[in-house]
């Protein structure tokens, strides 16, 4: 009975006022004679949420070792992946490949990377190879560089290089190979001031798939990064310092590489693989 009385009544208290939060954060006042129409509108009404826009990555020579494990990663944090490379589709038959966009395409044909460049928020290249002189130059450097003026052009936000660090006497050797990773990295510093980040980790460890054969490069690398990690300072002995150089498991270059491409905190510039190895520890 009571309750009868003050539902009749409502008409009795014109200053009754409901409190409501715009999704920016501002009060709005909402009058009582108000409420019985949302309450009826309310089941009919369907409330759209634009979700955020997604990072659209693409990954230059995504169907290699590193290449993989950085589309793998991408997947995983939810980014919409896509790899341009000369051969095309990975081998891998994991279940994460069939999301992936496989794009075929020549970084020394600048005009067969546009289309894959469409729409792409940022770039991680681990384009590389050996061989002669003239051959590695090409590779690391001409071709790495004809995608990082393609990625400008299209207005990319963020581009990752995958590097290498210096090993002393062996630069000599693989004197192609080193000059044009150099001039790649001198390209990406002028092209992304704000937003190029070099990784040059030392020899890459992990489970490189190679045809049908599993090769685990971690037997290696493995004890070989636990104890040279911590020992920076032989890389500072003359000569044969660069030879210590810590070796970095696969996926923590991964795990780096894609967090730079995606977190515009992430500072430009170049990291070493102690850089990586600590930014990996204290990551978790």
């Amino acid at each position: 009975m009571i309750m009868s009385r003050l539902l009749r009544s409502h008409s009795s208290f014109p200053s009754l006022h409901l409190m409501t939060m715009s999704k920016n954060g501002r009060l709005f006042s909402t009058g009582s004679n108000m409420l019985g129409e949302s309450l009826k509108s309310a089941e009919a009404e369907t409330v759209t949420v634009t979700p955020p826009p997604t990072e659209k990555l693409l990954v230059l020579g995504g169907n290699g070792f590193v290449g993989s494990h950085i589309c793998r990663e991408a997947m995983e944090r939810g980014l919409t992946v896509s790899s341009l490379s000369r051969s095309g589709r990975s081998s891998v038959h994991d279940s994460w490949a069939d999301s992936v966009v496989w794009h075929q395409g020549d970084l020394l044909s600048p005009n067969s990377m546009k289309h894959a460049m469409n729409g792409v928020t940022s770039v991680i290249s681990c384009v590389g190879g050996f061989g002669s002189n003239s051959h590695m130059h090409r590779i690391n450097g001409t071709a790495n560089i004809n995608a990082i003026k393609a990625a400008a052009e299209q207005c990319v936000k963020r581009y990752v290089y995958i590097s290498a660090a210096d090993f002393g006497l062996i630069n000599y050797l693989l004197k192609g190979y080193y000059e044009g990773k150099r001039a790649t990295e001198k390209e990406l510093l002028i092209k992304f001031p704000y937003g190029g980040v070099i990784l040059r980790p030392g020899f890459i460890h992990g489970t490189r798939q190679v045809g049908r054969m599993k090769l685990p490069l971690s037997l290696i690398g493995a004890p070989l990064e636990m104890v040279l990690r911590y020992a920076k300072v032989l890389t500072r002995i003359p000569l044969v310092g660069p030879l210590f150089t810590s070796p970095v498991n696969v996926t923590s270059v991964a795990k780096v590489a894609v967090r730079a491409a995606m977190d515009p905190a992430f500072p430009p510039g170049i990291l070493d693989v102690y850089g990586i190895l600590q930014y990996v520890e204290k990551s978790g």
